[in-house]
């Protein structure tokens, strides 16, 4: 009787399982779309589309009065930079936009490149005219026109007769409009008509639920607005890729300044003391030699010396470009490999030798990684594996079985550790990723190019 009772049982728990599933995707789906017209969501949307639908009656007028006034002044000389202005008054138009999605769409967009032109005025007319983020506002515009006029005009028609609908009761009760045939309409613009109580009723919850439709038309609209706004007002990819490169420079130039600033120091703070050192010690010993006296414990401090300058600068060279780098990037990987305190297992296979910057900054992220590994992942084993590929990238990945947690570059309570070979990738258009859950494993992985692209 048992067996039977739980066979019985499992299908029927099995199949309630998915309309648990459904009732719960249908609460949701009501609880949604009763809260949508309370939401404050729902009322910035209202309100953006309010001011795009009064922008783009100003923008209507405002591209009337400018092209036909450009035209016209076009014609005189003096009028000729009009134009290029009336252009790129396009920008402070795309500049009010950004700010309203910013505000009221909760998108912010980022501005493209400035305007920045050649001298003297044949040089500001040539580049006003072939500024390209001032033709995309001007055909943003235009659109704007289109969208938010008659898209504003038709969700604000539509709101007024939904609630015009909603409260239809009273006013086919106390405000009835009778045409020539004796019918008691519910609006004076004769549109709808109702005999009895239930035709009003009907009407009343058409117009409730019409009311509930409205945030979801809005939302639809807002979508739109924001498409046009992204595509139209942003920087452009090629925008992307200066700026992309102008701070890969940056940071080529900052990284630079640090490493020369570094070895200053060192030389500054250890081999020139030891040079010093090494100096005085062998005036000592020839003041000695002078009188006769001793000077062999002179002289084998003084080799000592010698010896561990040698062994800092030889540390030092190595912090610029290790000379393992000479023999490739898997022979000076092999090295580090060999020097950690944990063991590390190494893949590497290039279908070509990368460039030297390239080696250069591979090599450092795999040094300071498996140091950030001994020092905090309380790691067993790390792997390392340096991958080439058809398209040309080389992807370096350091694996640890340790207790993960490491914050990715940019967080804001990150180290700086990853932040700076992040920077140093960027420089020559690489990226760097971080996976790591709390107790492992690390996985850090690097995409640079094969060849620098600079």
């Amino acid at each position: 009787m048992n067996d039977m009772t739980e066979t019985h049982l499992a299908p029927t728990g099995a199949s309630d399982t998915p309309a648990v599933e459904s009732g719960a995707r249908v609460r949701t789906i009501a609880n949604a779309v009763l809260r949508a017209p309370f939401t404050a969501r729902t009322w910035k949307e209202i309100t953006y589309l309010i001011a795009a639908f009064v922008l783009g009656g100003l923008a209507a007028g405002w591209g009337w009065i400018a092209g036909s006034g450009g035209l016209l002044a076009a014609l005189t000389i003096v009028g000729i930079p009009l134009p290029a202005v009336l252009l790129l008054a396009g920008r402070y138009w795309a500049k009010v936009y950004r700010e309203l999605s910013r505000r009221l769409l909760d998108t912010p967009v980022a501005e493209p490149r400035p305007f920045a032109p050649r001298p003297g005025l044949f040089g500001f007319l040539r580049d006003a005219f072939a500024d390209i983020p001032s033709w995309r506002a001007l055909l943003f515009l235009f659109l704007q026109v289109i969208v938010g006029i008659v898209g504003g005009w038709s969700l604000f028609v539509g709101a007024f007769v939904a609630v015009m609908l909603a409260i239809s009761p009273i006013i086919w009760q106390f405000f009835p409009s009778i045409d020539n045939a004796g019918r008691r309409s519910l609006i004076q613009f004769n549109a709808f008509y109702a005999d009895n109580w239930l035709s009003v009723l009907v009407f009343c919850v058409l117009g409730v639920l019409g009311l509930f439709a409205v945030p979801w038309v809005a939302r639809a609209l807002c979508l739109l607005h924001r498409l046009l706004t992204v595509l139209l007002l942003g920087p452009t990819e090629g925008d992307q890729r200066v700026t992309r490169l102008r701070e890969s420079r940056q940071a080529a130039v900052d990284d630079a300044t640090a490493t020369l600033a570094r070895v200053e120091r060192d030389l500054h703070d250890g081999t020139q003391n030891r040079l010093v050192t090494i100096a005085m010690t062998l005036g000592r010993a020839e003041e000695r030699a002078a009188t006769g006296a001793d000077t062999g414990a002179l002289i084998s401090d003084a080799r000592a010396s010698a010896k561990e300058a040698l062994t800092e600068l030889r540390d030092l060279v190595r912090g610029i470009h290790p000379p393992a780098l000479d023999l490739g990037l898997g022979p000076a990987l092999e090295t580090l490999a060999a020097r950690s305190s944990i063991p590390v297992e190494l893949r590497v296979n290039l279908l070509q030798r990368p460039g030297p910057a390239v080696e250069a900054i591979a090599y450092f992220a795999v040094a300071e990684l498996l140091t950030n590994v001994v020092k905090h992942a309380h790691a067993e084993r790390a792997w390392v594996s340096v991958l080439s590929d058809n398209r040309g990238a080389i992807t370096v990945t350091v694996r640890d079985n340790g207790i993960g947690g490491v914050l990715p570059p940019g967080h804001s309570t990150g180290g700086s550790g990853l932040a700076g070979l992040a920077t140093r990738a960027s420089a020559v258009d690489g990226t760097l990723t971080v996976h790591s859950p709390t107790g492992g494993p690390t996985v850090v992985t690097l995409v640079l190019p094969v060849n620098d692209p600079r």
